[in-house]
Formats: structure tokens, sequence, C-alpha cells
């Protein structure tokens, strides 16, 4: 069978977290997710980038906030793109700003950093010898990316204009964003996607999705849009726990919601992320209140 990529052009590849001491978050998510990690910069090298891994493959990043760069921890979203440049002009035209210059990480790809016109920061990969998350979906692996935003509709727009992206409904004014072809996509890595999903209860559509779009509160507009992650966990409340006693702090949960059970939960450097255990029986639960699962 011939090579082929995970990710097509618009679709989320791959999540890092720039922390003030690397180490000290190799120690936290070594312990809450059992990761393999590595340093992938060379030996002689003053920079590091630690890379996450399951049975051997990639899932994330960990790095140290550069020097001088004026930032708190946090979780990055990576979007697979054709070309940096070509999706630089993109984002400006439709509104978005340049927050980091398209550049080469090596042999690597190359990046970029942006932001939507609400200000919520994401980031693009070109691949060249990195080709995004090798493992997704099961416990200890990203699960989601989720745009959490105040204005749905100019949201809409931007990434409309820049990666193609639609929405469909998922309830409680909560919306997943779709990539027209990328159930296809799917389908030719994993042949009987669509008949699984149809399984198991997902709507018509879902194999399309690549993200989530929530709406914040209009109440409380000292929450900024950002993007969030959500890892799979086999437990939620035994990771809420676990997180708890390696020194990080659960902000919200664990709840149940439609489809899973969730908890939302801060490193001991103050990343959030969504810690989501998938529970089949709650697919008929009413949606919880969107501003506690938003993971600012």
């Amino acid at each position: 069978m011939p090579e082929r990529d995970r990710y097509i052009p618009g679709v989320p590849c791959w999540i890092d977290t720039n922390q003030p001491d690397a180490e000290a978050a190799v120690a936290f998510y070594r312990g809450l997710f059992g990761w393999e990690i590595e340093d992938a910069m060379p030996p002689a090298s003053e920079q590091h980038y630690f890379m996450a891994r399951i049975r051997g493959d990639d899932v994330a990043g960990i790095s140290p906030i550069a020097e001088g760069v004026s930032r708190s921890a946090g979780w990055d979203t990576y979007i697979w793109v054709q070309s940096v440049d070509d999706t630089a002009a993109k984002v400006t035209d439709a509104g978005g700003q340049i927050v980091i210059e398209p550049t080469d990480v090596m042999e690597a790809g190359r990046t970029a950093v942006f932001s939507d016109p609400e200000g919520a920061v994401f980031c693009v990969w070109e691949p060249g010898q990195h080709r995004g998350a090798q493992v997704v979906n099961e416990p200890g692996s990203l699960n989601f990316n989720n745009l959490n935003t105040h204005d749905a509709a100019a949201a809409k727009a931007f990434y409309g204009a820049v990666f193609g992206w639609g929405t469909m409904p998922m309830g409680g004014g909560a919306e997943a964003w779709t990539l027209p072809g990328y159930g296809d996509h799917l389908e030719l890595l994993n042949p009987g996607t669509r008949e699984r999903m149809a399984s198991m209860g997902a709507p018509a559509g879902f194999e399309d999705v690549v993200a989530t779009l929530t709406p914040l509160p209009d109440h409380d507009r000292d929450v900024p849009a950002h993007w969030s992650v959500t890892f799979a966990v086999e437990d939620a409340d035994a990771t809420a726990s676990r997180a708890r006693d390696l020194g990080g702090q659960v902000i919200a949960g664990p709840f149940d919601a439609p489809w899973v059970r969730m908890a939302v939960i801060s490193d001991p450097q103050g990343a959030t992320f969504i810690a989501s255990q998938f529970v089949p029986e709650n697919r008929d639960l009413g949606s919880p209140d969107r501003a506690s699962v938003s993971a600012a």
C-alpha cells in the first residue's frame, strides 16, 4: 500500500505547549499521560523541543518560551497547509494578522503564527520531515481542537475564507467546523469510517468535522477568543485526580456532557486543556454551560 499522509490542507495536525519551565512541564505531562518524551534538538544545541510520544509515535511537543517573548503558558493548534506563504496572504485578506512571519523549522517544515479578526491565535504547518501527530483520538492523545469565540459569524467568514471550512450544529449553541472532502480522506485511510460513525449514532456529515466552534458568553468579555485543545482520556475522574496530585488544578468538572465525561484542567504553569472520556451512554444528555468548558 502506498504511503499516505494522515492530514490534508485545512486539518489541524499538531499541538505543542510553550512553557516557562519546559522540563517541569515534561515531568507533569509524562506523569499525567504516560508519554515517552525525548528532546528532538541536537545534543549540542542550546535550544530544546521535547517530543512526546505514545508507542514511539509523535503526539505533541513541549518547548520553553523563547527569551524575550511575552506570553503565558498555553497549548497551540497547528493547521496543515500546502503553502504557509499563500495562507499568510489569505489571512491578511480576510482581516487576520500575522503574529510571527513564515519561517523554516530546519528540515521539519515551515510554520507561521496568525490571529483571526477577534484575536484568537493559531499556527499553520507546511510539512517537511515532520508530518504531524501520528496518534490521535486515543487516551493521552489529541481528540479535538476548539475555537472559543464571541463572534461566531465573523469566525465563520474568516476561517471559511482561509481554510474553506463550513459548520454543522452540535447542540447547545456549539457547532463543528467541517472541511468538505475530509470524510473521503478518512475513508481512504480507514475504510468503513462512515459506517462506524453512523453505527454509533453520529450525525450525517460528522466524518467531515475537523474542529469545534464554541460560543463564549456575551456577559463575560474578560475571556478572550482563543483556541484550546482536548485530550482523549480513559477515565476523566482519574485524570483529574492525577493532575491534582502532580500539581495541576481542576478548573471545572469532571462532569457529564453529550457523548463524553470531561474536566477542564490547568497544568502547574497555567496552560489549560480539556480531558475528555468518550461515554456513548451520554449521547442524549443536555449540553453543559459552554462557559465551563472553554479551557480559557
